[in-house]
């Protein structure tokens, strides 16, 4: 069953288009997260899945029920949507008890006391904070007052839990502590999320699925794996490899063949790569055409000996972060990155050899910025003429 159903949402704010046709469909248990930069629309497209916020177009069903029409101007209240909002900022009472700020929605639709304290101290249990009962927001922690709101929110056992950046005012340290709650808590209760950030990490490892925003279009509808591995186009490659961890890119260029390259080539500053020909593969390619080639860091694998289908590359820097090394490169003066587990003794100036995992390469048409669907022959690949002398193929 479908949770929540988004048909051509548009969004206008101050006479500027915030959101542009969205269509989106979220199941039920899903942890969806909207993903992207500030200003991108996935904050207005929660607060108008909230109800806080008015859509100029398009519907919005929850549970099978219309709850938006922009066209009629219906619109349903908040209150009546089943659904529960954590912001940013908290927004507990201070003059309020943690019990007291956990119980306001119940005791606004008037039940018993005993079913108000029977429902917080479970709320209270499953966020793990149920000893603060007694305490006022300005005696607890930043971390400890994000369990009260959680725990708020949660207590009127709401079909859809909204959550507008909930951990960008926390420290690192407090960070991961509140994404494992959040996932044990999504599991345990089942219920449909809906996380907003822009913060890469936290939407890999808490989502079942992400959506990509840029400039109020959903761009890239993926499983974070999906979406981590095969960026639908290089605005969200960037986007998704800026998250502390650097994108290796190289200008390339599609070259008609001949001889022994076959119909098409990708040439590269490192390296040229024969194209697969036949059987409607690699069609509508023309010479000429320039290409964006992206490796991730972790796809690059150095050795200390040559190995088949290597590089020879010179150590140009060394960050490293304890669990992992990051190690700058040159080759030939481009400049790649890669990600190696764990300490390394490698010193700048150094010459290693680099094998780049070609099945983990994206290439992507840089006038349209959109992902290309090549495929490569099944020969070995040859390096291309450049300023050095290495000389690359890679093994298949």
């Amino acid at each position: 069953m479908n949770a929540i159903e988004l048909q051509g949402i548009r969004v206008a704010l101050d006479g500027k288009q915030v959101l542009q046709d969205i269509d989106l469909t979220i199941k039920q248990g899903d942890f969806m997260t909207f993903l992207g930069p500030s200003g991108c629309g996935k904050t207005t497209l929660l607060r108008t899945i909230a109800g806080l916020q008015h859509a100029d177009a398009g519907t919005i069903t929850i549970s099978g029920r219309e709850v938006a029409n922009g066209e009629k101007r219906f619109h349903m209240e908040p209150s009546a949507r089943r659904l529960s909002l954590v912001f940013q900022s908290y927004a507990l009472w201070p003059h309020m008890t943690v019990f007291e700020n956990v119980a306001f929605g119940l005791q606004v639709r008037k039940l018993a006391k005993a079913d108000i304290r029977r429902s917080v101290e479970a709320a209270l249990d499953k966020m793990r904070i149920a000893e603060l009962v007694a305490r006022y927001p300005s005696e607890l922690s930043g971390g400890q007052q994000q369990r009260v709101a959680i725990a708020r929110a949660i207590v009127t056992e709401p079909d859809i839990l909204l959550l507008d950046e909930p951990l960008s005012n926390l420290d690192a340290k407090l960070r991961v502590e509140m994404r494992a709650e959040l996932k044990r808590l999504h599991q345990e209760l089942n219920t449909t999320v809906i996380y907003v950030t822009h913060d890469q990490h936290e939407a890999m490892t808490l989502s079942t699925q992400v959506a990509v925003f840029f400039g109020g279009r959903v761009v890239q509808l993926d499983k974070p794996r999906e979406l981590y591995k095969h960026p639908k186009t290089l605005q969200v490659a960037e986007f998704i490899g800026n998250g502390g961890m650097q994108m290796n890119q190289l200008e390339g260029v599609i070259r008609a063949g001949g001889g022994v390259w076959g119909s098409h080539r990708l040439e590269t500053p490192i390296a040229v790569m024969p194209l697969a020909e036949g059987d409607g593969v690699n069609e509508g390619l023309e010479e000429g055409q320039e290409v964006v080639l992206t490796i991730r860091p972790e796809d690059i694998k150095l050795y200390e000996t040559n190995q088949a289908g290597s590089l020879g590359v010179s150590v140009s820097a060394v960050f490293p972060s304890g669990a992992e090394t990051l190690v700058q490169l040159d080759a030939g003066g481009w400049q790649l990155m890669a990600r190696v587990i764990g300490e390394t003794e490698y010193e700048p100036g150094d010459t290693l050899f680099a094998v780049l995992r070609e099945q983990q390469m994206n290439v992507y048409d840089k006038k349209t910025g959109f992902l290309m669907e090549l495929s490569y022959a099944t020969t070995n690949n040859q390096l291309g003429e450049s300023s050095h002398e290495d000389r690359l193929s890679y093994s298949r």
